[in-house]
């Protein structure tokens, strides 16, 4: 299933690894990070100009917070950012302070996906970087932060690659999945007590390319996936159905967002990492951000970090 718009270039970038893009409307900006340069940027949508802050370790994931700060799921530790300036452009260095360490006794795991749950805490996933020449093991995890309760352990079952992760507009759904699965996950969810239901499937790919990465929920519930390695976005109903699989000119979609100015536009990020010197002369704008039109009727706002 095709669709007849599909995303277009929307920012030229070349980072590695472009993840965690979000909307973030009190600063009128996307936001994304680009794990593998170790940095996070910031674009004001028509501006030719980017603001990208350096930071001292890789950042798979964050947060805003109501306050103005930003929370950081770094490779090995939660820490806190202020920027002086959300609106600043040109490059910069971050200062962040930690929060907890994460897994600190898996020497092979790193922070991956997370966002906010309804009611403003972090939830995140780790993955295994693996050691050379051997496979990935099932040694990630899944986790919540709050300011009130801490860092706590969703008690689901260890991951490879953790990704995915997005709740329903009540909040009382958690998606998620191990992305070797090409499986994507539901379960019902408590931010209070951080528990969880036994999870059922909610997707299997039917793409043998495609590996499910980052997603996002809409306004009616549906969820957006970024297909890596299959040059697509698809989105899927509540009940699990395929809606629609829209088109990306790069192999490599990561993370999609649904904002800006109006609410009317998906964003989605995309990397340069694990492709071949063929590949990237083949599709030179892989690491860019592209986007395309949605019905601003479609936009759920991202909760911030619960910091208060």
């Amino acid at each position: 299933m095709q669709a007849e718009h599909p995303f277009v270039l929307t920012l030229a970038q070349a980072v590695t690894l472009g993840e965690g893009l979000q909307w973030h409307a009190p600063s009128g900006r996307w936001w994304w990070t680009d794990i593998e340069g170790a940095c996070i940027y910031a674009w004001t949508p028509g501006a030719s100009a980017t603001l990208q802050v350096r930071l001292p370790e890789r950042v798979g994931c964050f947060v805003h917070g109501r306050s103005g700060a930003l929370v950081l799921g770094m490779a090995k530790r939660l820490a806190r950012l202020t920027l002086l300036d959300l609106q600043a452009v040109g490059s910069i260095a971050g200062e962040p302070v930690e929060i907890a360490p994460v897994e600190a006794a898996l020497a092979t795991t790193r922070v991956n996906d997370g966002r906010c749950d309804r009611d403003g805490a972090f939830v995140f996933g780790t993955l295994d970087e693996g050691k050379p020449g051997q496979p990935r093991q099932t040694i990630g995890g899944f986790y919540q932060y709050s300011m009130s309760r801490g860092l706590r352990r969703l008690p689901l079952d260890g991951v490879a690659i953790a990704n995915s992760i997005c709740f329903s507009p009540d909040g009382r759904r958690m998606y998620y999945c191990d992305s070797p699965t090409r499986r994507i996950m539901v379960c019902d969810y408590d931010s209070a007590s951080a528990r969880v239901s036994e999870p059922r499937l909610f997707v299997k790919k039917d793409v043998h390319a495609a590996e499910p990465d980052g997603s996002c929920i809409d306004a009616q519930g549906c969820l957006w996936n970024a297909e890596w390695g299959n040059a697509a976005v698809a989105r899927y109903a509540p009940d699990g159905r395929l809606l629609a699989r829209y088109a990306v000119p790069v192999s490599h979609v990561t993370c999609p967002a649904i904002g800006g100015p109006d609410g009317d536009q998906i964003l989605v990020t995309t990397a340069r990492a694990g492709l071949s010197t063929a590949d990237l002369m083949a599709r030179p704008l892989s690491g860019s951000l592209f986007g395309m039109a949605v019905p601003a009727a479609l936009h759920l706002p991202e909760p911030l970090f619960n910091d208060a």
